[in-house]
Formats: structure tokens, C-alpha cells, sequence
């Protein structure tokens, strides 16, 4: 009998949350948060498996959101439709704007001192090609402890504006992938995924839209 190996994965103690200071939903202060969850005696490498069920820990989770402003000022926001075959089960044919995935040990062997970033880089790699030039923030954290997904998740939530509309997706369970205008998406949030609610509303808070 072959033995499949157990992926681990980056986890915090959900505690933490709480001595930081609790919210639900999402909040900006980032270096707040990220400063105090991402020193090396907060963070360990658990088996996944176990991770989701057990919401005494928090898996930090890069959630790229990918932003294009035409000449006239209009924002469009990258989304797509999760597959299948994409990693968590409780998520699939639902509608996402955030790219991105778990960071795991194997991030932390190629980067010991920055895994958390090497494994950003990873997951945007694997997902989606990137054929524009762009910019990079870190806008905020979602917390979402109303969902069994979000009660053993924690998001961090990039921005990446690029100068034009040019990402694609590597994976083929990322269906109807492509730009639509922000506004729109605004109107048909009840098909998106949790974490995509919360961050279109944040966002798009942030832009007056």
C-alpha cells in the first residue's frame, strides 16, 4: 500500500486573533495583525486534514484580488468560478475574486525566513499568468468565524492593480475567469463566496464605488 504524504500547512493559534484584538468580517489594520502572527514562535506546520476541523487554530491564507481602472476611471475586478477540482471542497461552483491558497511547509524549506511570501509567490505561479505590469498592497485581513470554512481560515488580502487587464488563468477548474466591472459584481454578490463578499465591499468601499 502507498503512502500518500500529508501536506502541513502554515497555521496561527486562533487565539492570537483574540489578543490582537477580535473582529469579524474585515479589518485594515494590517501590520497590527501580521506583525505579531507571522513571528516565528506564532507559526507552525500542522497536517491540513486536521487543520480543517479544528478551529482552535487559524490558516493563513493569501487572497489576491486582481484590480484594473480603464481610462475613463471604471474598476474592473478579476473573478472567476472555483471548480471541482479545487482545493477546498466547501467552496466549489461558487464565484471568487481572490486568488491564492495555503501556505505550507515546503514553502517554508525553500524560504525559511519569508515563507508566508514564498508561498504567495508559489500559488499566484501555479494559478494564473500575469501578462501586464502592476502594482502590490496589502489592504486587509478577513475573518469570517459565521462559515465552517472561515472558522479555521484567516485571509490576508492583496490588491494587485495592473495597467491592463491581462490575467489568465493556469488551472482549468478557474471557470468563466476574466475582468468585469466592479459595480456589477456588486449586484450579484449572493453567488460569490464568502471572502469575496466581504473583500468586493471593502474594496470597493475604498473606492467610493
Amino acid at each position: 500500500m502507498s503512502l500518500v504524504e500529508t501536506e502541513h500547512v502554515l497555521v496561527v493559534p486562533a487565539e492570537l486573533l483574540r489578543e490582537v484584538g477580535y473582529f469579524q468580517g474585515f479589518c485594515a489594520d494590517v501590520d497590527r495583525y501580521l506583525s505579531r502572527m507571522l513571528q516565528p514562535e506564532q507559526i507552525s506546520y500542522r497536517p491540513r486534514d486536521e487543520m480543517e476541523q479544528d478551529p482552535s487554530f487559524k490558516q493563513l491564507i493569501p487572497y489576491v484580488v486582481f484590480r484594473y481602472r480603464d481610462a475613463a476611471g471604471e474598476v474592473s475586478i478579476f473573478q472567476y468560478t472555483r471548480g471541482a477540482g479545487q482545493g477546498e471542497s466547501r467552496l466549489h461552483q461558487k464565484r471568487s475574486v481572490g486568488v491564492g491558497g495555503h501556505i505550507c511547509s515546503d514553502d517554508a524549506a525553500v524560504s525559511s525566513e519569508q515563507p508566508y511570501q514564498e508561498g504567495l509567490r508559489r500559488e499566484l505561479e501555479e494559478e494564473v499568468t500575469i501578462d501586464a505590469p502592476f502594482s502590490e498592497q496589502c489592504v486587509g485581513l478577513i475573518n469570517d468565524d459565521e462559515t465552517e470554512v472561515g472558522q479555521v481560515h484567516l485571509g490576508v488580502v492583496h490588491v494587485y492593480d495592473v495597467e491592463q487587464p491581462h490575467v489568465t488563468p493556469r488551472e482549468t477548474e478557474m471557470g468563466n475567469a476574466g475582468f468585469a466591472p466592479a459595480s456589477q459584481l456588486l449586484t450579484e454578490l449572493e453567488g460569490f463566496e464568502t471572502w469575496s463578499q466581504i473583500a468586493l465591499r471593502a474594496i470597493c468601499g475604498v473606492e467610493g464605488s
